[in-house]
Parts: structure tokens; C-alpha cells; sequence
């Protein structure tokens, strides 16, 4: 598991790795019951601090993404596909809202980002 921390971003370390792991298990790329490095050996590989892994670490299981079980590690959780589409759901949400902002303070009509919305839908590549 590749955990790239960038310093040219206002995110914290622990969001950066929060949303990286996220985004492994979302892609497929982590599987139901794989186990992830305990905090201590990613806080190593990464060259941060246990806690700002442990903070990470608590996120993502308060958010139904790992579990931790005391003596055995961390493993990705069990995610159902409803859990998954109302995860993906939110992250489209946020940016047709910002598309919606957008729009309307700039004037675009309703129907020109219907329309622009269902080119891209429809685009495969």
C-alpha cells in the first residue's frame, strides 16, 4: 500500500491519508478483509507521526471504511454496494453543487448545464 504525502497542499497529513485509503478501497484496489499496515508501520514508511496515522485511522473507521481489532490489526470492512453508491453519491453531490454555483452566479442557463451534464455522463472516455 503506497501512501504519497505531498507538503504543496493546505490539507492535513492525516486527510491526505484518510482520502487515499478511501479511494484504494473504493477503486478496488483494497478488498473486503484485507489488512492494512498498523499505525506504527505506516507512520514509519510515511515519516509522520503515530498519532496523525491513528487520527486517519480513527476517521476511517468512524466512517465504516476499516475495522480495527485490538491484538489482530486493521482490515478493510465489510461495505455493502449501498454504502458504496451513497459514498460516490455525496462526492458527485458536492461537485454539481459547485457546478450549480457556479452557473448561476455566472448567468449559464439551466438547460446549457443539462446539456453539459449529459455530454459528460454519456462520455465514455
Amino acid at each position: 500500500m503506497e501512501i504519497i504525502i505531498s507538503s504543496n497542499t493546505n490539507k492535513p497529513i492525516y486527510e491526505q491519508i484518510t482520502s487515499q485509503i478511501k479511494e484504494m478501497i473504493m477503486s478496488g484496489e483494497l478488498q473486503t478483509g484485507d489488512s492494512i499496515p498498523s499505525m506504527r508501520a505506516l507512520a514509519k514508511s510515511i515519516h509522520v507521526s503515530v498519532i496523525t496515522v491513528q487520527k486517519a485511522y480513527e476517521d476511517l473507521q468512524r466512517d465504516g471504511f476499516i475495522e480495527t481489532t485490538v491484538g489482530r490489526g486493521s482490515f478493510v470492512a465489510a461495505r455493502n454496494k449501498d454504502f458504496y453508491q451513497e459514498e460516490q453519491q455525496r462526492r458527485a453531490e458536492e461537485h454539481l453543487q459547485e457546478a450549480a454555483d457556479i452557473a448561476r452566479t455566472s448567468g449559464i442557463p439551466l438547460n446549457k448545464m443539462l446539456e453539459l451534464f449529459t455530454m459528460f455522463y454519456q462520455d465514455k472516455e
